[in-house]
């Protein structure tokens, strides 16, 4: 596969210009976004989560470019006579392996990643990572080995939770919606191994929630030997939206306008964010930039069950580029200048 292809850039492309990519075509490929996609959609995600995983690797970025993608996976390169050839030296194809991350999580941990979050790129795993203790108020780290078990839970320490990001819609969030979220964790096994399992959590989204909402699943997390159940906890992001901006409790639309429309009056029609179409009868003259406040055409209150904010609508006033002589004599007459 050309990784460079896939991703869209360039062969001299930066880390930054990798991640937006990366972002962007993720989001378009991911399979959520594509519920009619089946297969063809699953094929490209993957792709495209392979690709930036290898180029924004400094090292696997630097096998691939000099051996493609059979270096990666300790193939010999076409037209090579041995699979077994170490001409390359240490770094070279034969004595490298590439396995390939599963897309979900990979995609779940960059998007975490991209956020202000101090939870270890989505994992909150416990080395090198320090939390205060709920016992005693001390600071403290984990090393490389495990505590001993306690001999009783009320005796064992509680990490931080691990935050997850939970991407809605406005949509989503002003009507409520429930999510399937697939997590992993650490669990010990009796010979000292780490056990990673997977379990799908039904996360329900309220109407009127926000960003920055937080939901908490107890003991979801890891499980180490020492040390409480790690909670999870997702915190609400939401995805930009064609046409609504959400302000406080009030919904805000930018609306433009002819001018002829302006001084004369019309009638725009809002699809709702709950489905509705909603007609708005402008009467009055517009100036750019004045704004239309509907009430309770807003974001659901949750402190006030049935109340709403205000729909505030703005209006850009859209002048024409040129007029013509009989026109422009038109509207000295009708203004009457």
């Amino acid at each position: 596969m050309d990784y460079y292809n896939i991703l869209k850039v360039n062969r001299n492309a930066t880390l930054e210009d990798l991640k937006k990519s990366y972002r962007r075509l993720a989001r378009t490929w991911h399979p959520d976004k594509n519920p009619t996609g089946g297969t063809e959609a699953e094929a490209k995600f993957k792709q495209i989560t392979e690709a930036y995983e290898v180029l924004s690797d400094p090292e696997k970025r630097a096998i691939y470019d000099q051996y493609g993608e059979e270096g990666l996976k300790g193939m010999p390169p076409p037209g090579s006579q041995s699979r077994t050839s170490t001409a390359a030296g240490p770094s070279g194809p034969s004595n490298f392996r590439y396995n390939p991350s599963d897309p979900d999580d990979f995609f779940a941990e960059f998007m975490a990643s991209s956020k202000p979050y101090s939870f270890d790129q989505d994992r909150g795993r416990f080395h090198q990572t320090h939390w205060t203790s709920a016992r005693n108020g001390r600071s403290e780290a984990s090393s490389g080995s495990q505590k001993e078990p306690s001999t009783s839970t009320s005796q064992l320490e509680k990490p931080p939770p691990v935050e997850k990001t939970l991407l809605c819609t406005l949509e989503e969030l002003y009507n409520g919606t429930k999510k399937k979220m697939k997590i992993t964790r650490n669990v010990p096994k009796p010979d000292g191994r780490l056990e990673v399992e997977t379990e799908v959590l039904l996360v329900e989204v309220l109407p009127g929630w926000k960003r920055g909402t937080k939901m908490t699943f107890p003991s979801k997390g890891d499980r180490l030997h020492g040390y409480l159940p790690q909670d999870i906890t997702f915190v609400i992001d939401v995805k930009p939206h064609d046409i609504y901006t959400l302000e406080g409790n009030n919904l805000l639309v930018s609306q433009e306008i002819p001018l002829v429309d302006a001084l004369a009056g019309t009638t725009i029609n809002l699809k709702t964010l709950d489905g509705r179409s909603l007609p708005v009868r402008v009467e009055e003259v517009v100036r750019p930039g004045q704004e239309i406040v509907i009430e309770n055409e807003g974001w659901p209150i949750r402190k006030e069950p049935g109340k709403k904010g205000s729909l505030r609508i703005r209006f850009d006033v859209t002048f024409p580029t040129r007029l013509s002589s009989s026109q422009r004599a038109a509207i000295r007459r009708i203004m009457g200048s």
